[in-house]
């Protein structure tokens, strides 16, 4: 028996005793009592509330019962943290869950634990501006069930640009959190191949008694099957950017297919390859176009003049000159 092991065991033998001698404990594991002492001072000094007399043995402290598992401090603090992400970034029934779950982690927090955790609730905040990401119909808790139980769910789903849900039996692998959204990889019965669905589309959602088929892992996927917008060309984007602006823009570029950048000094070369030059790319550019350029491709930089001319059209303004 390894150390961890055999003081894992002198841990339950102190419970189920009033009191337990040192010799015994000897005996059972087969070791020094040098040895007992020194593994006696490592459960002190793991919090472990004991007290020893001379001729009699070792006690836990009266009323006092190890619960299964014990926390440390930063393990606290790692579960209040995580709950505070549970709550903007998953739908209620599962965060409803954790919250439940939460409760059962603290009863068996010790006291000191219970105060730091007291402490810490109201102190971390976690603010997003996507509140309206997550439908309220249980999704995300019922895709987790379909995923473990290896069953097929029904639900109604719209797809991006289009308005009419269309009925899907779809037998999810797995979700995975990209982009500030949720998403699922399932077996679609309609298309008959794997696709991607978002979260945020699901009108409505239930869990089958349909059993899934053989399907490969949600690892396996994503090595194995291209992502759905990947069956479009990639094209090649070069944007030159005052640098004043790259501190308002820096986080969302990974977004368009960012991929490199030149320092000019005062301007900053992004190279982008990406799918959606146009509809993407080219209409988040807008945003901050007052202080760039499109360097290439020439196609994409009189789409933009286009979209520009549309733009003062649409909403007579006057140019002056």
């Amino acid at each position: 028996m390894n150390r961890f092991d055999r003081i894992n065991a002198m841990l339950i033998q102190l419970q189920s005793k009033k009191v337990v001698r040192a010799q015994d404990l000897a005996d059972r594991f087969n070791v020094s009592l040098r040895t007992v002492y020194r593994d006696i001072r490592s459960l002190e000094e793991a919090g472990v509330p004991l007290y020893g007399e001379a001729g009699t043995g070792y006690s836990l402290v009266d009323g006092y019962r190890l619960p299964p598992v014990m926390f440390t401090p930063e393990e606290a603090m790692a579960f209040i943290t995580a709950g505070k992400l549970m709550e903007k970034f998953s739908d209620k029934a599962l965060t409803d869950n954790f919250a439940s779950a939460l409760y059962k982690v603290k009863a068996v927090l010790r006291t000191t634990e219970k105060d730091l955790v007291d402490n810490l609730e109201n102190q971390i905040s976690v603010f997003s501006h996507r509140s309206d990401a997550m439908p309220d119909n249980g999704s995300l808790e019922i895709l987790l069930k379909a995923v473990a139980e290896k069953k097929a769910v029904q639900m109604a789903y719209k797809a991006f640009g289009s308005e009419a849900e269309k009925s899907r039996l779809a037998e999810p692998i797995g979700i995975f959190h990209e982009n500030d959204n949720w998403y699922t990889v399932a077996y679609c019965h309609l298309r008959e191949e794997y696709r991607q669905f978002r979260l945020d589309r699901i009108a409505s959602i239930k869990l089958s008694d349909i059993k899934q088929q053989e399907h490969v892992s949600l690892t396996e996927y994503r090595k194995l099957y291209p992502k759905e917008w990947e069956k479009f060309p990639v094209e090649k984007v070069v944007l030159r950017v005052a640098k004043n602006t790259i501190p308002y823009i820096r986080e969302r570029r990974h977004m368009y297919g960012f991929v490199s950048e030149t320092d000019n000094g005062d301007t900053l070369e992004m190279t982008f390859l990406t799918q959606w030059a146009e509809e993407g790319l080219l209409r988040w550019f807008m945003m901050f176009a007052d202080k760039g350029e499109i360097l290439e491709p020439d196609w994409l930089r009189e789409k933009a003049a286009v979209l520009i001319e549309n733009i003062i059209e649409k909403n007579g303004f006057k140019v002056s000159t």
